[in-house]
């Protein structure tokens, strides 16, 4: 798959479907402490060894009972015992209510909690003002999490209530795929790191750090093979050597066609080049490709372009890759207020912000220059607005919108 020559470009869409069928899933997993497991993929799925709760316990602090006492009209009862959470109760004597606190178990021969705040105690009895039902202010065994329920399905990426879950039905290890380790190279002969000394015609590499940052919210590895000159030499040399331990290479620039721009021609002479022009904006300059079996992404060297690239093109490839199953970048739709003359034939990516209006409620503003070297409006934005080819933009008009939660891997 490559670019016709004519000069059409892929659609985002096409290229995706393209990319995930190539993708082959790591096999490789670990078991891994319960508190180490946040962002982890499962690698098989879970199920509960046990029920939560455990026992009918109490919703609240009050009174445990027989509603068939109150049905019979007794309100005034004697306290026959105190359980704590913590605690077990003996058998509910009939006639008597127990004194019972939030989590205690519910005492054989109780069926509901009345409220302390519904009762009126003086000394060692208790009048009742409400009324209860069987069940009421209990909590039920079970009715949480059901003994032998799945809670997680393999290719599920754990979250923060996840560890609470799998925490609360005992689990102290779980099995997860191992990271990814992920080559990172950048070229150009014009970079140079942060911390060093900047000479005429120098700028710092950005794009090592964006992308980097964003491997790291993923859980990955990150394989740091350094800046590459503006050589075909060179280039070839350090993708053959980025694919002997790496599961997927990425590198930012010199996949355009300028004189300088090697990567394309090192990976058509080494490897393969499937396709390398897509239809979006910005990030229209795309390579993918294998380097000695090892997946290869060629972001551009424009620093919004390459994350463009990276959250909408190589983030889901990199989930395939993990076995990740569902479905992380969902679009919300929020007005626009902003008007923008007729797109072009590429479906445009803006950087906006979430800005609560007094009148028109929650809307996206530009968050600055919208060129493609401007990082800083990047970090100004709430998100990515999707304006699709050919289209007129009005205020009022409802876009497609991808907050930065979907899409850089935070959770």
């Amino acid at each position: 798959m490559a670019t016709s020559p004519n000069g059409t470009l892929t659609p985002i869409d096409e290229a995706l479907v393209f990319l995930k069928n190539r993708m082959q899933t790591v096999t490789a997993s670990e078991a891994v402490p319960l508190l180490s497991a946040l962002n982890r993929v499962l690698c098989q799925s879970v199920t509960a060894p046990l029920a939560v709760p455990g026992y009918d316990n109490s919703a609240m602090d009050g009174y445990a009972v027989d509603s068939r006492d109150l049905a019979a009209g007794q309100f005034e009862f004697p306290v026959s015992q105190r359980i704590p959470a913590g605690s077990v109760g003996q058998s509910l004597i009939s006639g008597t209510m127990a004194r019972i606190f939030t989590g205690a178990p519910m005492p054989p021969g109780a069926d509901a909690v009345i409220m302390q705040e519904n009762c009126r105690r003086e000394g060692d009895r208790v009048f009742v003002e409400v009324g209860v039902q069987a069940g009421e202010n209990v909590r039920k065994a079970g009715a949480d999490v059901q003994e032998g329920a799945l809670l997680f399905a393999a290719g599920h990426r754990l979250r923060g209530p996840d560890i609470g879950m799998l925490a609360s039905v005992g689990i102290a290890q779980i099995q997860v795929r191992r990271p990814l380790r992920v080559a990172l190279l950048t070229t150009g002969n014009e970079l140079v790191r942060p911390g060093q000394a900047l000479q005429a015609g120098q700028i710092y590499n950005s794009n090592f750090y964006t992308v980097s940052a964003l491997l790291q919210s993923l859980g990955h590895e990150v394989i740091d093979c350094g800046i590459v000159e503006d050589t075909l030499s060179a280039t070839e040399e350090a993708l053959h050597k980025a694919s002997v331990n790496a599961d997927c290479i990425i590198s930012s620039g010199g996949v355009s066609v300028g004189e300088e721009d090697h990567v394309r021609n090192a990976l058509e002479r080494s490897g393969e080049l499937s396709f390398w022009k897509l239809a979006i904006k910005p990030g229209k300059p795309f390579a993918f490709g294998q380097v000695d079996g090892t997946p290869f992404f060629g972001l551009p060297g424009n620093p919004v372009s390459a994350f463009v690239n990276f959250v909408l093109i190589v983030r889901p490839c990199l989930e395939r890759l993990m076995g990740v199953t569902e479905t992380l970048q969902v679009p919300w739709k929020l007005a626009a207020d902003f008007a923008l003359k007729e797109s072009g034939i590429r479906q445009e990516y803006l950087r906006v912000r979430c800005v609560l209006h007094e009148h028109k409620g929650l809307v996206l503003q530009l968050a600055g220059n919208q060129s493609s070297g401007v990082l800083s409006s990047v970090s100004a934005s709430d998100g990515l607005a999707i304006i699709p080819p050919k289209t007129v933009v009005q205020t009022g008009d409802l876009l497609r919108f991808l907050p930065l939660s979907e899409i850089v891997g935070q959770v």
